[in-house]
C-alpha cells in the first residue's frame, strides 16, 4: 500500500516503494549490539509438517541480529517434543524450545494455580505468556519480537519491519504491531474486516467513543500475530490465554504506555497463512475465535466503566449486523475494481455467525462474573513468587539439556 496516512492516536510506519533489506538488516545488526533482540515462535507439532515453517527456519538461518530464539511448543509428547528439538536445533541462533504441556513445566503451572495465579487453559495466549516469562528469567533480550509459525508469504523483511522500530534508538517507540493486506485471488481476513472492526465501531456507538475504542479501532490489522514491545512493556502485561490474546495485548499496551510510544509497521505487500473453517459450533473454528475477541473486547469496555447487561448486548448485536452488512458491500467493492473472487452469500454467512458469536460471548460475560479473565503479569507472580522465574528457566533449560 503506498500511501503515508496517519490516523491518530497511533503511528503508522508504511512501505513506501521497493524494500531495501540491507540498510536495514545493517542498521538493526548495529542497534542489537546495544539492544539485544529475542524472537518468539509459537508453534504446534503439525506445523512441523507443513510448508510454512521449513521456509520460515530456512529465511531464519541468514538473521545474524538475534541473540536467542524461544519455541513456545502446543501440546506434544516426549517424542514429538524431541522431533521439535532435531527440527528447529537447524537453526544457528541460540534457540529453546518451551514444552508446555511437559512435566517440568506442567509443575509450575500447577505452583500458580495453588497461589491463586492461574495461567488459563492452554492456549496461544499462555504459550506466549509463559515464553515471555522464560526470556525475562534469561535477562539477555531488551527487544522481543513474535511471529506465527504459518506465513506462507514469509521474508526476511517481514521480521526486519517489525523490530526496526522498536530497537532503534532514533524512535523511541516501545511496541510495533505489524499489518498487511491478506488477498489471494480473493480477499481474506475475513474475523478482522467483517467482525472485529465492526464490532469495535458499534461499541464505539453504543459505549460513547471510548478513547481506548479509538485507539483499538486505528489499527489496520488488529488481529495480526506480528508483535514487537521492550523488555520493560513485557513485564505488566496481562493477556488472555485464548484467542482474545491479539486485543488483549493491545489494551495492554494503551494501559502501560502511551499511544505516542505505540506505532503499527507495514510488513509485506502481501501475506498469507492457513485459514480457520467458520464451523456451526461455537467451540470450534471461527466461532470460537469471535466468541473470545468479543469477550476480551467486553472486558475492555467494562473496564472503562460502562455496564454492560443483556440489553445491551442485544442492541450490540443489532448495531454490529448493520454496521458488518455496510462492510461486507464495501469490500465487494474493493473485489470487483481489482478482479477478485468474491462470494457474497458466504461472506454474509459468516456475518451471521459472527452475529452469533457477539450474543453466546455476552451471556458467557454476564454468565460467569466471578472469572479469572486474564493470565496475571510476570510482575505480579515476581512478587508472589520469587523463585519461580529461577524455577522456569532451569525447567526449560533441563527439557532442552
Amino acid at each position: 500500500m503506498s500511501d503515508f496516512y496517519q490516523s491518530e492516536p497511533i503511528t503508522t510506519l508504511h512501505r513506501l516503494g521497493s524494500a531495501n533489506p540491507e540498510r536495514m538488516d545493517k542498521e538493526i545488526n548495529r542497534f542489537s549490539k546495544k539492544r539485544p533482540v529475542a524472537l518468539i515462535l509459537p508453534s504446534l507439532i503439525t506445523e512441523l509438517d507443513g510448508t510454512a515453517l521449513p521456509r520460515i527456519l530456512e529465511t531464519l538461518r541468514s538473521v545474524t541480529y538475534l541473540s536467542r530464539v524461544v519455541v513456545t511448543l502446543g501440546p506434544a509428547t516426549a517424542e514429538e517434543f524431541q522431533r521439535a528439538r532435531d527440527f528447529f536445533g537447524r537453526l544457528p541462533q541460540p534457540t529453546v524450545l518451551v514444552w508446555n504441556n511437559g512435566p517440568r513445566v506442567s509443575e509450575l503451572y500447577q505452583r500458580l494455580e495453588e497461589v491463586g495465579l492461574p495461567a488459563g487453559p492452554d492456549g496461544k495466549g499462555r504459550s506466549v505468556w509463559m515464553a515471555i516469562g522464560y526470556l525475562l528469567s534469561d535477562t539477555t533480550a531488551e527487544v522481543i519480537a513474535l511471529h506465527d509459525c504459518d506465513i506462507v508469504t514469509y521474508d526476511r523483511e517481514l521480521l526486519d519491519r517489525l523490530v526496526f522500530p522498536v530497537v532503534s534508538p532514533d524512535t523511541g517507540y516501545q511496541f510495533c504491531k505489524g499489518y498487511y493486506a491478506r488477498f489471494s485471488d480473493r480477499l481474506h481476513g475475513r474475523a478482522t474486516r467483517l467482525f472485529v472492526t465492526p464490532l469495535i465501531r458499534a461499541l464505539r456507538k453504543m459505549a460513547g467513543n471510548l478513547p481506548i475504542l479509538t485507539y483499538l479501532d486505528s489499527f489496520r490489522y488488529p488481529l495480526a500475530g506480528e508483535f514487537c514491545l521492550t523488555d520493560g512493556m513485557a513485564w505488566g502485561l496481562q493477556i488472555p490465554s485464548d484467542w482474545g490474546l491479539e486485543i488483549g495485548v493491545l489494551a495492554e499496551i494503551y494501559r502501560n504506555s502511551t499511544p505516542s510510544r505505540v506505532c503499527q509497521s507495514e510488513l509485506c505487500d502481501r501475506y498469507d497463512h492457513k485459514h480457520q473453517s467458520l464451523s456451526d459450533s461455537p467451540d470450534k473454528g471461527l466461532f470460537k475465535m469471535a466468541t473470545d475477541i468479543a469477550k476480551t473486547l467486553y472486558r475492555i469496555v467494562a473496564s472503562e466503566g460502562v455496564l454492560l447487561s443483556s440489553a445491551f448486548f442485544e442492541t450490540l448485536r443489532e448495531t454490529y449486523l448493520h454496521l458488518a452488512h455496510g462492510a461486507a458491500g464495501q469490500y465487494q467493492d474493493e473485489a470487483l475494481i481489482n478482479g477478485l473472487g468474491y462470494d457474497w452469500h458466504e461472506e454474509l454467512r459468516h456475518v451471521e455467525t459472527f452475529g452469533k458469536a457477539i450474543t453466546r460471548a455476552g451471556k458467557d460475560f454476564t454468565g460467569r462474573p466471578g472469572e479469572a479473565p486474564l493470565i496475571p503479569s510476570w510482575r505480579r507472580v515476581d512478587a508472589a513468587l520469587p523463585s519461580f522465574l529461577s524455577e522456569l528457566k532451569e525447567a526449560v533449560e533441563t527439557d532442552n539439556a
